[in-house]
């Protein structure tokens, strides 16, 4: 029989690249294991994951793809909460039967050393406690989120308030003190379906044989000390702590808008670019849009902007912007010298990469802010959804990493505020103090990953246990 490690990744794109990446690096170590990857279809628009999944089966033969059936999914599960999370939560749910029907199937011809679940799949460690199979959760977030998560629920018994109405500064242990409003989006309002869901999952994480979390300790030291002292569940168990980041995607390649940026950067002078990217899901109104046009036309600087169409309906898949009349009238012609927009994706690791880019303002997620950190590019956060205006919080005050991009209270941003963070992160005492704070945590995310490095060891130790 062999020695076999099953990963359960959420059914969206990012979320099974990330296991992929994973499992692959547990075969660097483990190169006797093999690894078999469960693929749920989401009952919505998810990412299409058929060519990625061809191309892993293709390069590496001892990862198997198990697409589980598809299951009738109640619509009226959408509308019980507006969080597309939340969604997530009960597909998974639904799912259970089905997970446990494969990975019993599995393991009645292999070894199945542990069971690794992404987050949003906590409940399925009932499965794994059934056929008596140690359950790793991968934690995509950060360490300080992952302080958080534990904590949500002493902070719901501490107020009989949501966080959207509480204004206030939460105090969680190994974090600075966080806004009320800047906890995650869907765990603001405490009536919402999804608030349940996310309370739910610190008891499934304590009943875990661990946690395995994409950073490294000299990065988020005071969290994961936190964390393993057992101050973010005062009242339970905290499960080991395995930090192996950073780990990142690093294989691009989509043609031709891909060469059009890096040969434009290929013509502009050393670090003297600022790069706006925002995620896969990072959509803006018109409106604002014409707003940090102009914002980033006064500021003077080099851009690389990439560009998606608004959102108006619910879907992942945008037609391509039509620039003229998304942005302000001859603001291309004017900018052309010094400024490049694409349409809806730009390389994003090569980009951070390249000798021109000095900065980056970004949406705040934790894979980008990873990749800027491995890449030494200081950051202007411009937090959307989820976790993000959490983070932006935990990379100015704690990281030291970011300049803050503040928004009205509705959550639009003017075209004076793009001009000024853009102006300070590239010309400024305080943007030079963040770029050498990045600096020196990516010569730290190099020694965590070198031999005897702190995220080698971890890793290590995690796959030893396994066999």
């Amino acid at each position: 029989m062999k020695s076999t490690i099953v990963l359960y990744p959420a059914p969206a794109i990012g979320h099974l690249i990330s296991m992929v990446e994973l499992g692959k690096l547990i075969l660097t170590f483990k190169p006797s294991l093999s690894i078999h990857i469960l693929i749920t279809t989401a009952p919505y628009n998810s990412g299409d994951t058929a060519p990625y999944i061809a191309t892993v089966s293709t390069t590496t033969p001892s990862i198997t793809f198990h697409h589980l059936p598809t299951i009738d999914f109640p619509p009226s599960i959408a509308a019980s909460s507006p969080h597309h999370e939340n969604l997530l939560f009960e597909f998974i749910r639904f799912n259970k039967p089905t997970v446990f029907q494969t990975l019993s199937s599995i393991s009645k011809n292999d070894i199945v050393h542990a069971f690794i679940i992404d987050f949003f799949c906590a409940e399925t460690l009932t499965v794994s406690n059934q056929l008596n199979i140690p359950c790793f959760f991968f934690y995509t977030s950060s360490a300080s989120d992952l302080a958080a998560s534990f904590y949500l629920p002493t902070l719901h018994k501490n107020s009989q308030k949501s966080f959207k109405d509480q204004n206030i500064l939460q105090n969680i242990p190994g974090v600075p003190p966080i806004p009320s409003s800047d906890m995650a989006k869907p765990i603001l309002d405490r009536r919402d379906k999804a608030y349940d869901n996310f309370l739910a999952c610190p008891a499934y994480f304590s009943e875990s044989a661990g946690m395995i979390v994409n950073t490294f300790d000299s990065l988020e030291p005071r969290a994961i000390k936190a964390i393993t002292d057992g101050l973010c569940v005062p009242e339970g168990r905290s499960p080991p702590i395995h930090c192996i980041g950073p780990l990142i995607h690093t294989k691009e390649g989509r043609g031709k808008v891909r060469s059009e940026s890096l040969r434009w950067l290929d013509s502009q002078p050393s670090r003297s670019v600022v790069f706006l990217c925002f995620g896969s899901l990072g959509s803006f109104t018109t409106d604002q849009l014409r707003e940090t046009a102009a914002g980033l036309e006064r500021s003077g600087q080099r851009f690389l902007w990439v560009v998606r169409s608004p959102v108006t309906v619910a879907t992942s898949c945008l037609p391509d912007p039509d620039l003229d009349s998304l942005l302000p009238e001859g603001f291309l012609h004017r900018t052309k010298e010094r400024g490049l927009v694409v349409k809806n994706w730009a390389a994003q690791v090569e980009v951070l990469n390249h000798d021109s880019v000095g900065g980056f303002v970004t949406h705040c997620g934790w894979n980008s802010v990873l990749e800027a950190v491995c890449a030494g590019v200081p950051m202007v956060a411009w937090p959307l959804y989820a976790e993000q205006r959490f983070n932006r919080v935990v990379l100015v005050e704690e990281f030291k990493i970011a300049l803050p991009l503040n928004e009205l209270e509705d959550g639009f941003v003017r075209a004076n505020e793009v001009e000024k963070r853009v102006s300070e992160l590239m010309n400024s005492e305080s943007g030079d103090s963040v770029r050498g704070m990045v600096l020196e945590m990516k010569n730290e995310a190099i020694a965590a990953l070198s031999k005897g490095g702190s995220s080698q060891v971890a890793l290590t130790k995690l796959t030893e246990s396994w066999t």
